[in-house]
């Protein structure tokens, strides 16, 4: 699981478990199946209307995709690139088609695959413009469902809300304390319900999965542009630098450190030369 979001949950409910402790009379009060019933399932009644069946049903694995650490290792793309370019300006196609069949990285795959198969530039860069707007767009509208249901279960929880207190008013003649404590607290608790569950479990869970979306298109742009300098025989060295612009960033441009200092030995494992890096890498 990834590191941040274990942490992350974990620690919002260690916070609300001891304030809990720390000031409740009876920590029981907290936890009512009513309240629960009102705010999952309204917010899941109500995410079914709004969107198609086979939308919903990929909301699970994209929760599992921002459950989990996502490595993209863009070194090992550059790597490839570069490896490639080599080849490919010395008009070595053939071990530029061997290369390409060990690269794991299937957008790579396939604009060099167009390249060798000698179709135009421009339309090579066009598709795949095309395939990161559709991932954009496909991605985009999972975080979408978990932004609705973060929307939905406050309000949900404003419903428990009324529920609570109008079943309030309605026993109040009775003068019943009992009663009336119990329809108090689904009024109260359904709220609190609605909020925790948007604060801390959707809205966080659509942050995350927009931030992997970023990542992985800032990934696909790098390779799209090696690509197009691959077309263009540029030179290794020169692919290699701009590809790394998209990685690595200095907070000043003019007063980067010395390359003797801090530029990568380019022999070594693409994990050890991302972490030798001074900037952050993309993973």
């Amino acid at each position: 699981m990834n590191l941040s979001t274990l942490l992350g949950f974990g620690l919002g409910l260690i916070l609300i478990g001891l304030v809990i402790a720390l000031t409740a009379h009876d920590a029981r009060a907290y936890f009512d199946g009513a309240s629960l019933l009102v705010v999952i399932g309204g917010t899941i009644a109500a995410t079914l209307v709004s969107y198609p069946m086979a939308e919903v049903r990929r909301v699970l694995l994209s929760l599992r995709r921002a459950m989990h650490e996502e490595k993209l290792a863009p070194g090992r793309a550059i790597d490839e690139l570069v490896e490639m370019a080599k080849h490919w300006n010395r008009g070595d196609a053939r071990e530029v088609e061997n290369r390409l069949q060990h690269s794991r990285n299937g957008f790579l795959r396939t604009g060099v695959q167009l390249l060798l198969d000698k179709a135009p530039p421009e339309d090579v860069m066009t598709l795949l413009q095309w395939r990161i707007a559709r991932l954009k767009a496909k991605e985009r509208a999972e975080a979408q469902i978990f932004r609705s249901m973060a929307a939905f279960a406050p309000a949900f929880g404003m419903v428990g809300t009324l529920l609570g207190l109008i079943n309030m008013l309605q026993i109040m003649a009775d003068r019943n304390l009992m009663e009336i404590g119990a329809n108090m607290a689904l009024a109260l608790i359904t709220t609190f319900y609605g909020l925790l569950l948007a604060n801390l479990v959707f809205k966080p869970v659509a942050i995350k999965l927009e931030r992997h979306t970023e990542q992985r298109v800032m990934l696909m742009t790098m390779v799209m542009e090696g690509i197009s300098l691959l077309s263009q025989r540029r030179s290794p060295a020169v692919l290699r630098e701009t590809l790394q612009s998209f990685i690595y960033h200095y907070d000043n441009e003019l007063d980067a450190p010395p390359l003797e200092a801090d530029e990568p030995d380019f022999n070594e494992a693409p994990a050890n030369r991302v972490r030798t890096r001074q900037a952050g890498a993309l993973i």
